[in-house]
Parts: structure tokens; C-alpha cells; sequence
């Protein structure tokens, strides 16, 4: 799976932040942590092999 875009990156965020209660001014925060989370998940991808990385 390639990098996330930033799409990706900001459907996850907002996902992030609507189930942290929507606070206001951590907009930095839930980026951070949704492009942590999207890049981690592609790492522990299971049918990932040699010829996929």
C-alpha cells in the first residue's frame, strides 16, 4: 500500500477527533495521529511479502 494521502490522512483525523468529543485546537494532534496509525497499519499488513515492500 503506498503512503496515505492526505485525504486519507484527514477522513482518519476527523474520525480521530469526532470520537475524542470534537475538542477545539488539537486540529495538529489528530493529523499526527492519524498519519501514525494509517503508515503503522500498512506495516502490519499480513499479506505483505519481500516483493511488496
Amino acid at each position: 500500500m503506498p503512503d496515505p494521502t492526505d485525504q486519507d490522512i484527514r477522513e482518519r483525523a476527523h474520525h480521530l477527533w469526532a470520537q475524542a468529543g470534537k475538542p477545539a485546537g488539537r486540529e495538529d494532534e489528530f493529523w499526527h495521529a492519524a498519519e501514525q496509525e494509517l503508515r503503522n497499519e500498512d506495516k502490519s499488513d499480513t499479506l505483505r511479502t519481500p516483493d511488496t515492500l
